[in-house]
């Protein structure tokens, strides 16, 4: 039996809104080496939000074959249902961004992944290995590459937790202590990349470096089996402050890839920390509290469920608007750049949805 639940739809509305605010941030010039423009460069966490839901998400009917005895979910089905609704929205922004450009080169067209090569990269999601293959208007596209790398490996993940750890009896604590040796994945990368001079420096972006937020993803969906409450007040009380801290100097400067592997496992830490405190109340039977009636408000689903779509069309909008607005790179105001941003790109994502809509069964996240 499961009961239709809004709420971690409507979280994602927080995810996008904050990612598209730290990309204003930064092309306003405001990502300062001081708490306050540290603090707008770690809205960047609304990243983390989306893996943590997405591993939650994705890893569940799993959880809920095994503790139910029932035959695990179709390999097949989940990559078809993952790339018909990843790819077409995906291939009709980075395509249009490219004839936009083709048009009208940005700035310095040469620092970017310019040409068919460039395209052949963005189309395939390979443009985060190696220099010089990052196009403007697509350049937040790194975590979309990153998180299709998991979505890869979740069913290999998922198998062997299922078949080789838990012998395909309901153990909880078994799949739990199998997913403590992939939370050290993130970190262990991180010292390993800050430590080497031989690794591309592309290797901060690449999917092992964020595997820890999606892996608490998947632990949630297994914790939530075993949890009847979970306080939102105090949850979100130590998201909020996780985030404050994350603006402190020992998580590093403002950039999604600190320079020190220690700066980084610190912001990862608290990234988590802050993901999972605002979705984890989410995830309990009890919609009524404060916190779930906010996220699973009309406007807030509504805007959950193109959020995706905004994600993919919000920097290339961002990048016109700075122009329209006659903002230098760099300079400019931080909340018009995001409001007229926001305000331009909803009409977009919501065609871009209704667009590719057809391609896909639109679900709303279950739980169970």
């Amino acid at each position: 039996m499961t009961a239709r639940i809004g709420s971690l739809t409507g979280i994602r509305t927080l995810a996008a809104l904050s990612v598209c605010l730290t990309h204003a941030a930064f092309w306003t010039g405001h990502y300062t080496d001081d708490y306050l423009g540290r603090l707008a460069a770690r809205f960047e966490v609304g990243v983390a939000i989306f893996f943590v839901l997405s591993g939650y998400l994705l890893f569940a009917p799993w959880v809920r074959a095994l503790e139910n005895g029932l035959p695990s979910p179709s390999t097949r089905r989940y990559f078809w249902h993952r790339a018909r609704r990843i790819l077409p929205a995906y291939w009709l922004t980075v395509i249009a961004v490219y004839l936009l450009y083709a048009i009208h080169p940005p700035g310095d067209a040469s620092s970017t992944g310019t040409g068919w090569e460039g395209l052949l990269r963005n189309l395939t999601l390979t443009q985060v290995y190696g220099v010089g293959h990052l196009q403007w208007g697509l350049t937040q596209m790194w975590s979309l590459a990153a998180e299709v790398v998991f979505y890869l490996a979740l069913p290999v993940v998922a198998w062997v937790l299922v078949v080789a750890v838990c012998r395909r009896r309901w153990r909880p604590d078994l799949l739990l202590v199998g997913l403590v040796p992939l939370l050290l994945v993130s970190p262990i990368w991180s010292v390993i990349v800050a430590g080497s001079d031989g690794i591309s420096p592309t290797a901060r972006l690449w999917a092992p470096a964020f595997f820890g937020w999606f892996v608490a993803g998947m632990g949630l969906a297994v914790s939530v089996r075993l949890i009847r409450r979970w306080n939102p007040s105090v949850s979100v009380g130590v998201a909020v402050g996780a985030f404050l801290l994350s603006a402190g100097t020992l998580a590093g400067e403002p950039t999604i890839t600190p320079t020190t592997g220690s700066a980084t496992v610190v912001k990862h830490v608290l990234y988590l920390v802050v993901a999972v405190g605002l979705i984890g109340p989410l995830t309990m039977r009890d919609q009524t509290n404060w916190w779930a009636r906010w996220c699973g408000s009309r406007p807030m689903v509504w805007f959950g469920e193109i959020s995706y779509e905004f994600f993919l069309v919000h920097v290339v909008v961002l990048e016109i608007v700075m122009d329209a607005l006659g903002y230098e790179v760099f300079t400019g105001s931080t909340v018009v750049a995001f409001l007229v941003t926001t305000v331009i790109c909803v009409p977009v994502a919501w065609l871009l949805h209704r667009a590719t809509a057809p391609l896909w069964r639109v679900r709303t996240p279950v739980l169970s």
